[in-house]
């Protein structure tokens, strides 16, 4: 997978997690988890963008490991939405093994870029 598809996967994954916290129960716990699922999933993408736009290997390496901290972030709130039974598993549970997808592609390429 180069940049390009993997820019574009991460994107598709925070829209994706944007629809799911949309429409979370609007009760105090939804809302907090809303929040926090659009603020890391939509930060996944936005830093990858952000790595790819960096001018050193170091300034690349620090914003690769924002986008790991925040994919896996993700992936805690949508595995704290399938135990509190928030929503159906079926429609979390894609999205969740997406999130740690991610994470590991994520850590993979930081291990690269600092072999080099």
């Amino acid at each position: 997978m180069d940049s390009v598809e993997l820019k574009n996967r991460a994107k598709e994954f925070a829209h994706r997690c944007v629809r799911l916290a949309l429409s979370l129960p609007k009760t105090p716990l939804g809302n907090h988890i809303k929040g926090q699922l659009i603020r890391c999933a939509t930060s996944v993408a936005a830093n990858y963008r952000a790595a790819l736009l960096a001018q050193t290997k170091a300034a690349f390496i620090s914003k690769i490991s924002i986008v790991i901290e925040e994919a896996d972030e993700s992936e805690f709130w949508l595995e704290f939405v399938m135990e509190e039974d928030l929503m159906d598993k079926k429609k979390v549970l894609p999205l969740f093994n997406e999130a740690h997808e991610l994470a590991s592609i994520f850590v993979t390429t930081r291990r690269t870029s600092q072999k080099k």
